[in-house]
């Protein structure tokens, strides 16, 4: 996909030639000046009549005839210098290449190094440039009839700098290639139909994923979670015909299993509501339900292309909630595997209850610390709209890890408060230890309460991706539909992960 050159000369042919453009009082200096001699001057008098701009995120298309190899040059604006960030760059690369993909061309070149400033080196460029390629480029397929005609795409990208060496824009491009490629991973799991994607399909790709990352996988079945005792877990599986499925990878890239990261992410394949159904307007999107466990095994694959040194251990507790005669019911006491018992008031609020059990499970692998996933409250969507995830936590200096990561991720999130009387909520019940839906004020602050009883003294941070794991309209960096949201916020703050004292 991507070709890594030093020498870089106007003269070599290729369909298409990509230059960035910083808005300054001369567009065309240092390594530029040379280009508009070509053009004869005429690209300077082209930024005078405005049909090149500057402007961050414009893209302006100039033919070539015949002054340069290339057919046609790409100009991406970059705004002011001092303004460009990573993410701003990022988006800027997502909008070119929608535009490139538009064109249809099989090849083209870019020039990375008119892409740095003093805040932003060339391996910051390659890695916003090839996150932004797969990010922007991505499409789920579907299952429409599909034309015979071959569709044409983009295999190469010819990477031109003179300024660093080869081998490391290869790894800066390889490694922000990987960070796309498996937020797309997690985009199409999240897209894919129930009836096509049951928690076995989902323990099948964790499989595959453990295989060819040599990750240890472990996946209970049925038999297995009952033995456990996992019976809030079970509970939520009660109305289904597929079986339930708690699966878990295993990464160590320390040589003693310490410090352990537990990621656990919510895997309802499809949510009814149970007998506290959705109506049917509600009920439509929640194929969608399981993008927390997407976002977990696109971190994975992240871990598994990056190897960081860490230990990582990845739960995943996933069924469809259903209704049928042997469903749970709201009044229903459960007993869930930590020996907490549980009062259901509403069998909609069930992802608190799978992840109740998995967060038990992640610490029964030796987790010291857990970050949980999951699409839990219509409540966050009320509280910070459709662009920011809520988060909560019982640990501060792990929050800032996750936040720190969420941010050069370009995933903002906001922290929600944790307050003992949100607490005593959850905890009351005239007949169990808790409930698991204490009212609607703060409801996506309860329902994380009630997942930091089972966190207990573990630093932990719950992160609610209800309203950013979708998105209805099309962006700079993807398509409408599932975002793969914290795919990479996971695996950054993986990555960077420095222990703690709890």
């Amino acid at each position: 996909m991507f070709v890594v050159k030093k020498e870089f000369e106007l003269a070599n042919v290729h369909e298409g030639l990509i230059i960035g453009l910083l808005d300054k009082p001369e567009k065309f200096a240092g390594n530029l000046t040379k280009l508009d001699a070509e053009f004869n001057g005429q690209l300077t008098e082209l930024v005078k009549s405005g049909d090149i701009s500057a402007k961050l995120k414009s893209i302006s298309k100039v033919h070539s005839f015949g002054n340069i190899g290339s057919k046609r040059v790409w100009f991406v604006g970059l705004g002011k210098e001092k303004e460009l960030t990573f993410e701003k760059l990022k988006e800027a690369f997502g909008k070119l290449f929608k535009n490139v993909t538009a064109s249809k061309l099989e090849e083209t070149a870019i020039y990375l190094d008119s892409f740095i400033t003093e805040e932003l080196d060339g391996l910051d460029a390659a890695h916003a440039l090839s996150e932004a390629f797969a990010l922007a480029t991505y499409q789920f397929e579907g299952y429409k009839q599909k034309s015979n005609e071959p569709e044409k795409r983009l295999e190469q990208l010819n990477v031109y700098s003179e300024l660093f060496a080869e081998e490391d824009v290869q790894v800066s491009l390889s490694v922000g290639y990987a960070f796309g490629k498996a937020a797309n991973s997690a985009r199409t799991l999240v897209n894919t139909p129930g009836n096509l994607l049951t928690a076995t399909d989902m323990a099948n790709y964790a499989m595959e994923l453990g295989a060819k990352y040599d990750f240890e996988v472990e996946i209970l079945e049925k038999a297995e979670i009952e033995k456990l005792g996992m019976g809030a877990f079970l509970a939520v599986n009660q109305g289904s015909v597929e079986p339930p499925k708690m699966i878990v990878l295993k990464y160590q890239g320390k040589d003693e299993w310490k410090d352990v990261i537990g990621l656990v992410g919510k895997g309802i394949t499809f949510d009814t509501g149970g007998y506290s159904i959705k109506t049917k307007a509600g009920i439509v999107g929640m194929k969608t339900d399981m993008g927390g466990a997407a976002a977990v095994l696109g971190a994975m694959e992240i871990i598994g292309e990056t190897r960081p040194e860490q230990n990582v251990v990845a739960v995943i507790p996933s069924t469809d909630n259903m209704i049928s005669g042997g469903a749970f019911k709201p009044d229903d006491v459960i007993t869930s595997m930590s020996g907490k018992t549980i009062e259901v008031l509403n069998t909609d609020a069930e992802g608190r209850l799978v992840l109740a059990d998995a967060v038990t499970y992640a610490k029964h692998h030796g987790a010291e610390y857990l970050v949980d996933v999951a699409t839990l409250t219509g409540g966050v969507i009320t509280a910070l709209g459709l662009h920011t995830t809520g988060a909560m936590t019982n640990h501060e200096s792990l929050y800032e890890q996750v936040l720190e990561a969420s941010m050069e991720a370009g995933e903002q999130m906001w922290l929600l408060p944790l307050f003992e009387s949100e607490k005593e909520r959850v905890r009351n019940s005239k007949v169990a230890d808790l409930n698991n839906s204490p009212g609607s004020e703060g409801h996506a602050i309860v329902a994380g309460a009630f997942i930091g009883e089972f966190a207990e003294g573990t630093p932990w941070v719950h992160l609610d991706i209800a309203g950013t794991a979708v998105t209805s309209k099309a962006y700079d960096l993807g398509p409408a539909g599932a975002t793969g949201v914290m795919t990479r916020t996971l695996a950054l703050f993986v990555e960077r992960f420095e222990p703690i004292e709890k």
